[in-house]
């Protein structure tokens, strides 16, 4: 038995598998929110408990209360005895250690082997756990941007990842199979690509010391893109003000621009998609990605429709003289919301048939 997880800003995903080669379905899979515990030790603490069964019910609909009475207390059961463990961080991993990013945690792999008595354990920034998992991806589980015309030889990969936070990776071939590489690129400068897009940076300047492209292709992102807009064009609707205060800015800003019901939402939403294509473009160029672009983590999917439209491919193709290369390139989005789950399970699993050494 492995253990996976999916360690997030905003939702940690553990999932239990019995793994041999290929890929299974977990054999229990959980939801946490991250803010609600203050270590992944926490999280893991409770999940590897064993589930309480169903209660009895009478033939009324009833829980039978005197079921309830003689159960016996469950908190000093076992847990399964795990064979590996694979966690993908949001966040860099070094030497088996990370402080994550957009949580106050320290994740130390070794530690983790300890307390919980797993022979090994792995712990991969999440971007590369990601990368792993799309290695396995069926086709129904990306939807097509951009067919592409790769080469025939195998070629890079990228991939980018716009959630809470910005995660990239590249994927190169080692001559038999691909090898993810972790990488902090959400984290480089934003560069803007027209007048409109200086002016964005600008405004972020006003706000922070260091303008990211993960200060602007992310959920807060998409805020703070939609501020930018506000405060130029002054045509915010008082009803969308409200939703905005009341609700999570960047679902209400995505919503509204994606239903058309306000200008300034869809303006927000230009400006992301046109910024997104320029840096999946970027990372494509820098690492010859020539066997496809991949875009991962919650926000692609929920903007799918805005991203077929065109914005994203016309800022991804626009590099000049290199145009009909990046028109050549694939571009997928990956629908399969556990994609970095998966990926950490099949490191653990061939962990897991690892002879210790």
């Amino acid at each position: 038995m492995i253990v996976a997880g999916d360690i997030g800003g905003t939702k940690t995903h553990l999932a239990l598998f019995d793994w041999n080669k290929d890929r299974v379905d977990p054999v229990r899979l959980e939801t946490f929110q991250s803010a609600d515990y203050t270590s992944l030790e926490d999280i893991l603490t409770e999940f590897l408990v064993p589930p309480k069964p169903p209660s009895p019910i009478d033939e009324f609909g009833t829980e039978k209360s005197d079921a309830a009475e003689l159960e016996p207390d469950r908190s000093a059961e076992k847990p399964p005895k795990i064979d590996a463990a694979c966690f993908g961080v949001a966040g860099p991993v070094f030497q088996n250690h990370s402080k994550t990013t957009n949580l106050p945690w320290v994740v130390d792999g070794a530690q983790l082997a300890k307390q919980f008595d797993i022979p090994r354990v792995k712990l991969l920034n999440d971007l590369e756990a990601m990368a792993h998992g799309i290695l396995l991806l069926r086709p129904d589980e990306v939807e097509i941007l951009n067919a592409g015309a790769p080469p025939a030889h195998k070629q890079a990969l990228a991939l980018l990842a716009a959630g809470t936070g910005l995660g990239e990776s590249i994927l190169f071939w080692n001559g038999s199979r691909y090898q993810p590489m972790p990488s902090e690129g959400g984290h480089a400068d934003f560069a803007p690509n027209n007048d409109n897009e200086i002016e964005l940076l600008r405004h972020l300047r006003s706000h922070y010391l260091h303008v990211s492209y993960e200060r602007v292709l992310s959920g807060p992102g998409l805020h703070a893109i939609y501020d930018y807009v506000r405060d130029s064009k002054k045509n915010e609707p008082t009803w969308l003000s409200e939703q905005i205060k009341a609700g999570d800015p960047a679902a209400v800003i995505a919503e509204a621009g994606l239903k058309g019901q306000a200008d300034i939402a869809k303006q927000a939403l230009d400006l992301f998609a046109s910024i997104y294509g320029a840096e999946a473009g970027n990372l494509a160029l820098k690492a010859m990605t020539l066997n496809g672009v991949y875009l991962g983590g919650g926000i692609a999917p929920k903007l799918l429709a805005k991203l077929k439209d065109g914005t994203f491919m016309k800022a991804f193709t626009n590099k000049g003289r290199y145009k009909g290369l990046m028109t050549s390139i694939p571009v997928k989005v990956v629908l399969n919301d556990k994609t970095a789950l998966l990926g950490a399970a099949s490191v653990a699993a061939a962990l897991s048939h690892t002879p210790e050494s």
